[in-house]
């Protein structure tokens, strides 16, 4: 009898690593999804600008995206599709806040809705349209590795390109001049104005390498995430990553780590359904955005590290003739 007993306490030990090297997973590919929009969303704050409209921009991007690898078969082509998306509709938002000087706010939360709307109205032809096989991706050797290779080395080339854009964006912010300027534009685009330098189309640049990003999100969402089509699929994304700006404080590095703690929130209420925990699959949906307003309540507590780390002219617009 201690022979059955033993081998299946070993089959049980091999289930429960391999549910957490699922979840682990799982929890990286979610992150990614909030990491690259965060990200184009920080860039944004970082020279001033406020986007409230990332939503929009990402179902816009996840429906173009969507469309093209239906009718090229190409996922790069869809990548580059959705990012184009997501800069377009940013220079629009960009023109409006920064040369009309429209409230960025306001601007933003229409653009969401817009980006709602739109999507659902283009998408309706592609609800049941099925794209190509995804390749699987796997890294030689370490992708056969047992537990490990599944949860760390068999991800599409996306999720490791997102940590690279991480270290990319710290090197370009805090030790190029490029970033020096750009920074400088969201602390006091006065200052920046009278050495001379162009704030306004700094500031576009900004706003459109941004929704560039949130469109690249979107895009990886609908094509590689969950590669299919259906209305209002972000289903939050973009307002948890405008959250993560704030819970990061601004900072690229600390943007990567809050995504991949909200991805794996995401994930715990499927992990928790799998393992037969007894919980309403009503709260456990919740749960994500359940601990986006409770990180938010407790940063909120303290208002002067929040004014400390952000940018002091963020959300202010800027009158070059002032």
């Amino acid at each position: 009898d201690r022979l059955p007993r033993a081998l299946g306490g070993c089959a049980g030990r091999a289930a429960l690593l391999e549910s957490y090297a699922l979840l682990l997973g799982s929890t990286l590919s979610a992150g990614t999804v909030l990491a690259i929009a965060a990200l184009g969303l920080l860039i944004n704050e970082k020279a001033g600008i406020v986007n409230l409209g990332a939503e929009g921009m990402m179902l816009c991007a996840a429906i173009a995206a969507f469309a093209t690898v239906v009718h090229t078969g190409s996922f790069a082509l869809g990548l580059l599709a959705g990012m184009a998306a997501g800069a377009a509709l940013a220079a629009l938002f960009g023109v409006l806040v920064i040369w009309f000087n429209t409230n960025q706010y306001a601007t933003g939360l229409a653009l969401s809705l817009f980006g709602v709307g739109f999507s659902a109205f283009v998408g309706i032809g592609y609800v049941q349209a099925r794209l190509p096989d995804t390749p699987k991706f796997s890294w030689p050797l370490l992708g056969d590795l047992p537990v490990v290779g599944q949860a760390l080395f068999r991800h599409h080339p996306l999720v490791y390109l997102t940590m690279v854009l991480v270290a990319l964006m710290v090197w370009f912010l805090y030790r190029t001049r490029a970033g020096l300027v750009l920074r400088s534009v969201g602390e006091s685009p006065e200052s920046a104005h009278a050495l001379g330098y162009p704030v306004r189309r700094i500031r576009l640049a900004a706003v459109m390498a941004g929704g560039a990003l949130c469109g690249l999100a979107g895009a990886y969402v609908s094509t590689v995430y969950t590669p299919l089509w259906v209305e209002g699929m972000v289903a939050g994304r973009g307002w948890i990553a405008l959250a993560l700006t704030t819970f990061a404080t601004w900072r690229p590095a600390r943007v990567l780590l809050g995504a991949y703690l909200f991805g794996g929130v995401t994930m715990l209420q499927f992990h928790l359904q799998a393992t037969g925990v007894q919980v309403a699959s009503q709260l456990l949906s919740m749960l994500p955005y359940l601990a986006t307003i409770v990180v938010l309540a407790l940063i909120s507590r303290n208002p002067a590290w929040i004014r400390a780390n952000m940018p002091a002219s963020l959300g202010k617009p800027f009158y070059p003739g002032s």
